[in-house]
């Protein structure tokens, strides 16, 4: 026969002590992990001044203004380059592709102009024209370089020294400069109508030449005209997108208030809501990919026509409706498989939620605690992003020889434009230039300005984890100040929520500090082995690549742990006020002497709260799709004009999740927190009149009734 044998509890770690004197967040506490505290402050004090730094080298005017050939900004206010804000190319033909154009430079002469040219024009065409009218001399010099203004310079001399563009071309502002203004008129590219062009050299060019110099051009202005009607569409619905996060926030608040009192209906119907819903979706699909089988154009493939600005182009493709209802289908067998294999888990979930529900009711003031972490957060995203951009933008103007020979040895070589015409380099290299390339410098600073911006993301990461998990202790305290009060509410402390976030700054600032450095760091090399994924991602080197597939995974897994970890060691610390690696062993060991009930919290009321977020989201998502798509008679006059109705609906479902999932995860943590005050209730007290349970007698009776189970293991 098999011989039961009890594990001992110090496998597991040694229970709490019975303190009778106990009665929640221990208030008579010292500071912990002072170390820490005091370099986060540093470090803090150190970012302040790297920003301060950046701001004095930086100059965001390089990134918002374009700059021309010499190193001077086009647009900008209170210089005489203020009204002249798009910069032109004497010779696109000489650029390779958009990347160069954009990012780098191209081997011709930059000009700050105005507007860019709306005709073709050449520079011998004008120098002919002149003659019968002057006007044709006052269009093209507003495309050479001031000062100049000697019409019959010879065309070689003036192309030498590059004083005038040879050419002009119809052009549009993009990103600030000049690109051919490209036309496709019944399949064939144009520019102004035409397919062929003099470039004033004696050679007769194709549109198609342009096309190749700017390559991709086209496309990009395309992005761009999608891009203004985007913003068009944002402009004139805002209001209803608001409006209807509103309704998210207002409904999300009934449903947790709901919770209190009827928490079991409540949740059984989020539950078979979702199923009927998915299900209705999956009949929809399936009714729709029917009647589209019959018709002889829905039987293209998405990827035949490709991406599509208006979605209603995949709505009439049979493949469409096919993808939708096997996702739904798979959705829908994930639900009923977990219900199936969870039913008996699902009360006690039932019976956390509900006492979550009581606490929240008891604490208001948690659910809007939310909206100070996203100020915290916004705080440090701009305070990064500025930093970033200060960073990027430091140094001086670099000057470098540019010229249109292949075989100049000077090409590419730093230069002083103020001592170039001295040099012998133009006699070598006829038409070259030292022209504009970037800013940087050879200073300690400029040197290190990559090393300076991993700082940069490693501090912002610190930062922002800390601000989480400022949070996390904050609503934890308060918490667990609502389950240790005997009496409930009367032994509730006054204010528990700004009690425990002046507990966790003045005491806890270093263990939350502690905690969230480690997570940084775990982050940090996430994101290089992102960064050196992409940089693989053409290397024929199987190798490397499956140790970094593997490399990726493992950090994926260790930061998805001590996330887990932090979380609970955080709770701990609101209740006992111990350091972080005190508080993550006690919680540690506190979960694993209890790891049947970890089950059931992490992965029941997790699924269950998802299931409530889906289904405020998704309910507000169809509203608004009936209300965008004018399908409501009595407001059809309210709903505002769009380009694309697709834009504010999806922002209303992707913002009405994430209300959603603030309101839910305040729900959470306070799930997590009675979960945790659960378990050490049980192991401090036994019910008797001497060691009552501070739990509620409901959810004492049916946890201790469903985890009856987990307290004795038995070896064959």
């Amino acid at each position: 026969m098999a011989r039961k044998t009890e594990i001992p509890s110090s496998y597991y770690g040694e229970p709490q002590k019975f303190d009778p004197t106990f009665r929640g967040p221990i208030h008579n506490r010292s500071c912990t992990d002072v170390l820490c505290c005091v370099i986060f402050i540093i470090v803090i004090l150190g970012y302040i001044a790297l920003g301060t730094v950046a701001w004095i080298h930086g100059d965001p005017r390089k990134v918002v203004y374009p700059t021309d050939s010499n190193g001077q900004f086009c647009g900008q206010q209170g210089t005489p380059h203020a009204n002249k804000a798009i910069l032109f190319y004497f010779n696109i033909l000489h650029c390779a592709n958009p990347a160069v154009l954009i990012n780098l430079q191209c081997p011709t002469t930059q000009l700050c102009v105005s507007k860019c040219p709306d005709r073709f024009a050449t520079y011998t065409d004008m120098q002919y024209n002149y003659r019968f009218n002057k006007s044709y001399w006052e269009y093209y010099r507003q495309f050479c370089k001031p000062g100049f203004d000697n019409p019959w310079k010879s065309a070689a001399q003036v192309l030498r020294d590059e004083d005038c563009p040879s050419m002009l071309v119809p052009s549009r502002p993009f990103l600030q400069r000049c690109f051919p203004d490209f036309i496709t008129r019944n399949g064939t590219l144009t520019v102004a109508n035409k397919t062929n062009f003099q470039d004033g050299l004696g050679k007769t060019r194709s549109v198609t030449d342009l096309r190749d110099a700017a390559n991709g051009i086209t496309a990009l202005l395309d992005a761009k005209e999608v891009g203004i009607k985007i913003f068009e569409d944002y402009a004139s619905s805002w209001y209803w997108i608001l409006i209807g996060l509103v309704i998210t926030m207002v409904v999300s608040l009934l449903f947790i208030l709901l919770l209190r009192f009827t928490a079991g209906v409540l949740l059984w119907l989020v539950i078979f809501g979702v199923i009927a819903a998915v299900g209705y979706g999956i009949w929809h699909c399936y009714w729709e990919y029917s009647v589209l089988q019959g018709k002889p154009d829905a039987d293209v493939t998405i990827s035949d026509i490709g991406f599509q600005t208006d979605f209603r182009v995949y709505l009439q493709l049979s493949q469409t409706w096919l993808i939708f209802m096997i996702s739904l289908a798979v959705i829908e067998a994930v639900i009923v498989l977990m219900l199936i294999f969870l039913r008996r888990r699902v009360r006690i979930a039932i019976a956390l939620l509900k006492e979550g529900s009581k606490a929240i009711g008891y604490i208001m003031s948690t659910l809007f605690y939310p909206i100070i972490t996203f100020f915290l957060l916004a705080v440090c995203i701009a305070y990064w992003a500025v930093t970033a951009v200060f960073l990027a933008s430091s140094g001086d103007a670099v000057y470098k020889v540019m010229s249109t020979q292949p075989k100049c040895q000077y090409t590419n070589l730093t230069c002083d434009p103020e001592t170039f015409n001295k040099t012998n380099v133009t006699k070598v290299c006829p038409g070259a230039q030292c022209t504009f390339a970037f800013y940087g410098g050879e200073s300690v600073y400029h040197r290190y300005i990559f090393i300076l911006q991993l700082c940069n993301l490693l501090i912002f990461l610190w930062l922002v984890n800390f601000t989480i998990a400022l949070g996390q202790c904050t609503l934890a305290g308060a918490f667990a100040s609502y389950y240790w009060a005997l009496k409930k509410p009367a032994d509730i402390p006054a204010c528990p929520l700004f009690a425990s976030f002046g507990r966790a700054i003045r005491y806890h600032t270093g263990s939350l500090a502690f905690g969230a450095l480690i997570l940084s760091i775990v982050q940090f090399f996430r994101i290089i082995l992102e960064y050196l994924d992409r940089k693989l991602k053409g290397a024929h080197n199987a190798f490397a690549r499956f140790l970094l597939c593997c490399l990726k995974c493992c950090f994926w897994c260790l930061e998805h742990f001590i996330k887990f970890m932090n979380r609970n060691a955080y709770i701990m610390i609101a209740i006992y006020g111990k350091n972080f690696c005190t508080s993550a062993r006690d919680a540690f060991f506190l979960l694993m002497r209890n790891v049947v009930r970890v089950a059931v919290l992490d992965k029941v009321t997790d699924f269950l709260l998802f299931l409530g977020k889906l289904l405020i989201s998704g309910s507000v998502g169809v509203l608004a799709f009936f209300f965008f798509t004018r399908k409501i008679p009595v407001i059809q006059e309210e709903v505002p004009s769009l380009n694309y109705y697709w834009v504010p609906l999806l922002t209303v479902i992707f913002g009405s999740y994430l209300v959603a999932h603030g309101f839910f995860n305040v729900y959470a943590m306070c799930v997590d927190t009675l979960f945790l005050c659960f378990c050490e209730d049980l192991e401090r007290n036994d019910g008797s009149a001497g060691k009552p349970y501070f739990m509620s007698p409901g959810l004492h009776k049916i946890l201790r009734k469903a985890e009856q189970p987990s307290k004795q293991y038995s070896v064959s």
